[in-house]
């Protein structure tokens, strides 16, 4: 081979190195920037799913949050209404038994007056008075004890009671048997004719408490108080 043809030959494949060695450089820059794009993609989709993730955590705390909050009001409506029930039930209980207690008193004492009243027939003596007595009537006994109890009962004053005492004591002496045979009247307060005291209860022959009860009645609707009916039983001898 001739030198001549020896140097182009070099030269040939000096180019054609450098022309292989551009080729594969270009190949080489187009792979790196064909992988830029994908690694970009990837590393936003990561991003992505994290944020993802973090709006569904917030949204079930959300929920959860919600869910206690429902619960805690249902379980307050619940305890308010079971109480509110509770009080209901306690107020009608206590109802119910004040009822029944006054009704057993009622019937005791019906008991009591009955028996009191058969007692009286069979011995032929006064009906027995039964209800209460205050403290402040203590001072007396028998029918003026019973008057001065069933006076306070009637709504009048403790010191309404001296004037009653008088006005009896002249009427009747107290005697539930009393009877005026010219008049026809009757019994304690003198009732003419005595079969008004009915109109209180059908023993006003034999009751004593039956006849001070029509007989404070009686003073009521005429002269207000005892005193009134004494005060005018002085001024004319009668009331």
């Amino acid at each position: 081979m001739s030198r001549p043809w020896s140097r182009v030959g070099v030269r040939s494949a000096s180019v054609g190195l450098l022309v292989a060695g551009l080729i594969g450089g270009v190949y080489l820059g187009k792979d790196r920037v064909v992988q830029a794009p994908q690694q970009s993609s990837e590393a936003s989709n990561v991003v992505q799913v994290d944020v993802d993730d973090m709006q569904l955590l917030k949204q079930r705390a959300g929920q959860h949050a919600a869910a206690r909050a429902y619960q805690r009001q249902a379980e307050g409506d619940a305890a308010a209404k079971a109480a509110a029930e509770a009080k209901a039930a306690a107020g009608k209980a206590h109802e119910l038994e004040t009822k029944a207690i006054a009704a057993k008193k009622a019937e005791e004492k019906a008991a009591a007056e009955a028996a009191a009243k058969k007692k009286a027939e069979e011995s032929g003596g006064p009906v027995e008075y039964t209800g209460p007595v205050p403290s402040s009537c203590n001072e007396y006994s028998g029918s003026r004890k019973t008057g001065c109890a069933l006076m306070l009962e009637a709504g009048f004053d403790i010191d309404q009671f001296p004037c009653l005492d008088k006005l009896w004591k002249k009427e009747s002496g107290w005697n539930y048997r009393a009877s005026n045979s010219s008049s026809g009247a009757y019994g304690i307060p003198q009732a003419l004719p005595g079969s008004k005291m009915a109109s209180v209860a059908d023993d006003w022959k034999t009751n004593p408490a039956t006849q001070i009860k029509w007989g404070l009645g009686y003073i009521e609707g005429r002269y207000d108080t005892p005193c009134g009916a004494w005060s005018h039983s002085q001024s004319t001898g009668w009331y």
